[in-house]
């Protein structure tokens, strides 16, 4: 499995606070069954404001101490980007990690709060497009208006957006409402990615495969894999593991 939304780079956000953290984490994701991850730390210049020139770094040192420690996991770069005019602005300027590429479109996972889908949000996403920047929209579930009508989400899919839903949505880790668009979204075939978005052990752990089995009895093995090996591998640019 791939795991495409973790925040295991330790010390640059809400997510592992240290080394030890981060090494357990990835610990966990092997366990699971979980062989490549890409770290997505938040990307919100008001609160963290990380930028993809110093991040490399970050990943490089973890890639090493993984090596050290012995952890089969293999890491990619992105980033958990917020909707927000200041993140625009660090795109244009190149500070901003993408996932990968797919058919000509640069692939970044994108924030809404959670609260919400602010004003001007449809706007954002098309000039991202214009920009040959495809949105994988982060955990639609559990934003606040889409749970009250999951329909808010259709026109940023009839737009060109992707969506990712969290594994621990599917299972009910995140509440019965949760659970209930998680599952709506993918019976519409709107969800192209299942990720853990984990950042702990405790309540958000690397944990994949539960949701990877439910989906399975719901709606079919090759749809379950589709999500969570296939179009992940193809986001990345690699060879299903």
């Amino acid at each position: 499995m791939i795991d495409l939304h973790t925040h295991f780079l330790p010390g640059i956000d809400d997510g592992a606070q240290n080394l030890n953290e981060a090494l357990a984490l990835a610990r966990a994701a092997v366990a699971d069954g979980i062989t490549v991850c890409a770290m997505t730390p938040h990307i919100h210049p008001l609160r963290y404001p990380n930028l993809k020139s110093a991040l490399l770094g970050h990943l490089d040192a973890f890639r090493a101490a993984l090596a050290e420690h012995q952890i089969p996991l293999q890491i990619h770069l992105g980033a958990e980007v917020r909707l927000s005019i200041e993140s625009l602005e660090q795109l244009l300027e190149g500070e901003v990690p993408f996932l990968g590429e797919v058919g000509g479109y640069k692939i970044m996972l994108l924030e809404f709060p959670h609260q919400m889908i602010p004003v001007g949000s449809q706007q954002f996403v098309n000039k991202l497009l214009a920009m040959k920047i495809r949105p994988l929209i982060a955990h639609p579930e559990r934003n606040k208006a889409v749970l009250a009508d999951p329909e808010r989400i259709r026109p940023f899919v009839d737009a060109g957006c992707w969506l990712q839903v969290t594994a621990g949505a599917v299972t009910g880790r995140f509440g019965a409402p949760a659970r209930k668009v998680a599952l709506r979204l993918i019976e519409n075939d709107w969800v192209h990615v299942v990720a853990s978005d984990s950042h702990n052990l405790e309540a958000r752990p690397p944990v994949i495969s539960e949701a990877r089995d439910e989906l399975a009895q719901l709606f079919g093995p090759r749809a379950a894999e589709q999500m969570v090996a296939v179009r992940p591998a193809q986001i990345l640019g690699i060879d299903v593991p």
